[in-house]
Formats: C-alpha cells, structure tokens, sequence
C-alpha cells in the first residue's frame, strides 16, 4: 500500500497500484500532520502489514505514530538530502523511539543512526556521444517541483535573461506562475510526460528535489541542479544546499546558484550524459 498524495506525477507513477492519497501537509505543518491521522487509520484497521517503510518528511511523522500505535514494526530510511544530519522529521522519530532509524551517509551515523548505501552512489557522469550544436537554442525542459506555496523566481529569472533556450523549452513551475518565458508553460505534469519531456531536452534545469534529481540520473540525464534558498524565502530551510554540494562532489550534476547561471552552466550539463558506476 502506498501513502502519498495526489498530484499528477503520483496517479502516473503509482498507476495500477494499491495507493491511500491523504491531504497535502506543506513544510512544518502540523495541524495537517494531524488531518492525516485519520486516513492513515483506517488503513491500518482495515489489515496488517508487514512493514511501515518511509523516507519522511512530515508524512512519515503522521504514518509512524500511528503504525506505532498499531504495533506495525517502522522502518525510516532519512533523504539522501540530508548530508550533515537528520531532519525535523528524523530528530522526532529518534526522540520518541517511533522507527529504526538509517542515514545515508557514513559521516553522522552511529547512535540509533545505522548506514545505508546512498542511492547516488550508483551513478557517475560521461560525455554525451551527441551534444547540442553550440550554434543553436537549447531545448530545456524547466522542473521547479510541486513546493506549496513556496515560489522560485529567481531561477526562472535568470534563464529568461540567458537568451539561450528555444521556444520548444517546457516549464513545469508549480505555484510559480509565470507568463514571460519562452516555450510552454504548464504547473504540473503527469509522471509519464515528465520523462517524455526531460528525454526530449537538450537539457533539464531542476530544484534541488531529492526525487527529481534520482529520477533524471536514472534515466541517464545530468542536470543542472539549482538550490532553493530561505534567504529569498524558496525553503524552509537550507537543506538544498546539501543534496547540491552533495550531486556536484559526486560530480553527476551541474550545481549553480540561481543569480549565477549562465548559458555556459547549460552547455555543460548539456554535453554529459550519466551512466551506471562501475
């Protein structure tokens, strides 16, 4: 059974799946931790389950209190996004004892904290056998994510002033809504037009989104990876610096700050291609 919510890219990605869609709960939202209790109940009372496995944020909080409750065994696997230590979800689950806790970087576990692999170290960037003609408009595929309600103009601001993107570009922006840029415009997309549209790029610019960037490393796509950032008030926090310091060591994506990016950033992320680590 799978425990999400309702969007777009979730009915693709989970069709023909068994899914609960619960209400969106946004960053620290806690009265809508709350309004997922109830739902998540009634799956439990209907059967039992092995398993409670979750990768947060503030879902998994509302999911493991009430497995708990349930005497389900949890399992919490905190995001590769958290290089330097857990989040608010994960510092909850530890104090109150309500999961096995696992960290996905060897720097900051020990304690209840046990390692697991990362999931990007599965993969290493190579040049692409056919780059884009240096001479001609990239075709860019734009991902801001689904961050409610948090806007993210400034990346938009400075790819609108490159120059450099065709009018073929997409520009997937949730609460961004923007009319001022070149190509088609949408605020969200299905799981299955995302790939078809991130493939058709000469080149794919993404939020620092955890999922986003494994889904575009897994179907062989370096992108450019743009942090939001809290000072403009794109974040909660700064989290997304850390996935972004972590995928440019690796070396699988072109990490840029947002008022920084050029149409060189573009080119380059344009000429690779990832591949599976040896």
């Amino acid at each position: 059974m799978w425990i999400t919510f309702e969007t777009p890219q979730s009915i693709s990605l989970l069709r023909g799946k068994r899914v609960t869609y619960v209400p969106y709960i946004a960053s620290r939202d806690y009265p809508g931790v709350a309004r997922a209790l109830a739902p998540i109940s009634r799956v439990l009372r209907a059967e039992r389950f092995d398993e409670l496995i979750s990768t947060g944020a503030a879902l998994a909080l509302a999911a493991m209190g009430t497995a708990a409750f349930a005497g389900v065994p949890r399992t919490y696997i905190e995001s590769v996004s958290r290089v330097e230590g857990p989040s608010l979800t994960g510092r909850i689950l530890a104090t109150l004892h309500l999961a096995d806790l696992y960290t996905q970087h060897a720097g900051w576990a020990g304690g209840r904290w046990k390692n697991h692999e990362s999931v990007l170290s599965l993969f290493r960037s190579v040049p692409n056998p056919m780059p884009p003609a240096p001479d001609r408009p990239l075709r860019a595929f734009v991902t801001l994510g689904t961050i409610r309600p948090f806007r993210f103009d400034a990346v938009l601001d400075s790819l609108a002033a490159s120059g450099s993107l065709s009018e073929e570009s997409v520009w997937q922006v949730g609460v961004t809504d923007r009319r001022d840029l070149p190509g088609r415009i949408v605020a969200q997309v299905g799981g299955d037009e995302f790939m078809e549209q991130a493939r058709a790029a000469d080149v794919v610019v993404t939020h620092a989104g955890v999922g986003t960037i494994l889904a575009l490393l897994e179907a062989g796509i370096h992108p450019v990876v743009v942090p939001r950032r809290k000072e403009r008030r794109e974040h909660v926090d700064d989290h997304q610096l850390q996935i972004s310091r972590l995928v440019a060591r690796l070396g699988v994506a072109t990490v840029v700050e947002a008022d920084a990016l050029a149409e060189a950033d573009l080119r380059r992320a344009a000429s690779l291609r990832v591949a599976p680590s040896d």
